[in-house]
């Protein structure tokens, strides 16, 4: 039986699950499809960075905005996007998003020069923007915390590894077949149908008065883009460079602009409250450490395989199977392992298993053998991924009241595609760095990709003594008192 609309707006603001809907294997469904597109979308252009770099005459730190265009402006309007959807609706800005995100991947795969496909790169961060705080605030308004949040979240999480993996096939075979282009385009039937789909199925959240902190969203977004844009640049004009400085100052700026108006702002888009828990705290910084560690594998990995290996791109794609499956296994198993060992110690334990996978694939060389340098690292890699993000977002959305559901869902965003731009922009310059020889020669880039690995796994282990201190470390001791 159906509940009326002020007991659903009761249940929301109560932070309960949607008595109301019916259907919440389809609303779940939903969900994590359009997750799951977002992750084939970054997956497809994994594959087909060679063949993007080629067609469009890509520098080496230029190729990396092919990733930084989307994540800045996805991680830099997450924020708005979330606040968005509590005012004007959640579903209604779930739709938006999807239709944005559609028609941008449309656009790049027509596109024709590198300033075109960032643009609509750009485009479709800031569709990913308002998508992606709502798929996760309907999680929690429609999920009840607890055993049948975490089985949700699970679900959610596992989209990444089934996602990374049909991407990363998919996209090496279209690429490989057809053109890297007909990856955006198989976007537009998955939007189409989603859209149809949520109209059906989710039901509308109530819209809540208030205002759009434009203020916050301005700085936040050209803070950090304006801070990417200078480390990037370092790695090709040095540190020395007048525009690399002013870049990287005008950004440092901007973002303790953002942080002084949000601590004034009436209606903030990141509520300075949210960082009053340490688990919370701990749980968004190892976010954003964890990402930018493992952005650098996927991005460089596909270099290395194509460039040092001499794999085809459908090779490449089907090479990464050691880390997506064991990743979606490990992610499925989640809800049954937290039982076992607690939602922090999980996660500990998956951050020291990915920071020994990436330890030893960062001992790679142009003479590397697949199966026992590469496969196997990846194996843990895989398996260190699954057994992270949920645990990491159950952390960072943990004893969240109401009204801050979408504020702090869209955090756990920001922290992610924030961490993988400024992780990427740290190991672009790196990568730079470790430069010796012929840059085209497999030796040469067999040794920068090692040294972007080396700086991986010190991302992860840093990561992983902040979830030490704050998550792991607290929780015992809360434990031993009670």
């Amino acid at each position: 039986m159906k509940n009326t609309p002020a007991e659903a707006s009761s249940a929301l603001q109560a932070n309960r699950p949607i008595p109301a809907s019916a259907n919440r294997s389809a609303v779940l469904a939903i969900i994590v499809v359009s997750y799951l597109m977002i992750v084939i979308d970054i997956s497809i252009v994994i594959t087909g960075l060679p063949k993007i770099q080629a067609g469009l005459h890509f520098t080496p730190a230029g190729l990396s905005w092919v990733q930084n265009a989307y994540t800045l402006s996805f991680g830099g309007l997450l924020m708005l996007g979330a606040r968005a959807g509590d005012i004007l609706g959640r579903r209604r800005m779930f739709i938006y998003g999807l239709g944005l995100f559609t028609l941008a991947s449309l656009a790049i795969g027509v596109s024709q020069s590198p300033a075109w496909l960032l643009t609509f790169r750009a485009i479709q961060g800031v569709g990913a923007a308002v998508l992606a705080p709502s798929t996760l605030a309907l999680l929690s308004t429609h999920f009840a915390e607890g055993p049948e949040r975490t089985r949700a979240l699970a679900y959610y999480a596992a989209a990444a590894g089934v996602g990374a993996s049909v991407g990363l096939v998919l996209g090496g075979l279209v690429a490989d077949l057809l053109s890297w282009r007909v990856g955006f385009f198989i976007n537009l039937p998955i939007g189409i149908a989603l859209m149809l789909g949520a109209r059906r199925y989710i039901a509308e959240t109530p819209k809540r008065p208030g205002q759009f902190d434009l203020v916050g969203a301005f700085t936040s977004t050209l803070g950090m883009s304006t801070l990417v844009y200078g480390i990037v640049r370092s790695a090709e004009a040095g540190w020395g460079d007048a525009v690399t400085v002013a870049s990287v100052a005008t950004g440092a700026v901007l973002l303790g602009l953002f942080v002084f108006n949000e601590s004034r702002a009436s209606q903030p888009i990141l509520p300075l409250r949210l960082f009053a828990s340490r688990e919370r705290s701990g749980a968004y910084a190892a976010r954003m450490l964890f990402l930018g560690g493992m952005v650098g594998f996927w991005f460089f990995t596909t270099q290395y395989l194509q460039g040092v290996l001499g794999y085809r791109p459908l090779e490449a794609g089907l090479a990464f199977l050691p880390t997506t499956i064991p990743n979606f296994v490990a992610a499925m198993m989640v809800p049954r392992l937290t039982r076992q060992f607690g939602n922090a110690r999980l996660l500990a334990i998956g951050l020291a298993i990915g920071a020994v996978g990436m330890a030893w694939l960062a001992q790679v060389s142009a003479h590397t053998p697949y199966l026992t340098g590469v496969a196997l690292p990846m194996i843990l890699i895989g398996i260190g991924q699954g057994g992270v993000l949920g645990p990491l977002t159950v952390s960072a959305v943990s004893g969240v009241a109401g009204e801050d559901a979408g504020a702090a869902s869209g955090l756990v965003n920001v922290a992610h595609q924030l961490g993988g731009s400024l992780g990427l922009g740290v190991l672009v310059v790196v990568f730079a760095a470790a430069g010796s020889g012929a840059m085209g020669s497999p030796d040469a880039l067999a040794h920068r990709v090692a040294a972007t690995f080396i700086a991986s796994t010190v991302m992860l282990a840093l990561a992983l003594a902040l979830v030490l201190m704050l998550i792991v470390r607290p929780r015992a001791q809360r434990q031993a008192i009670a």
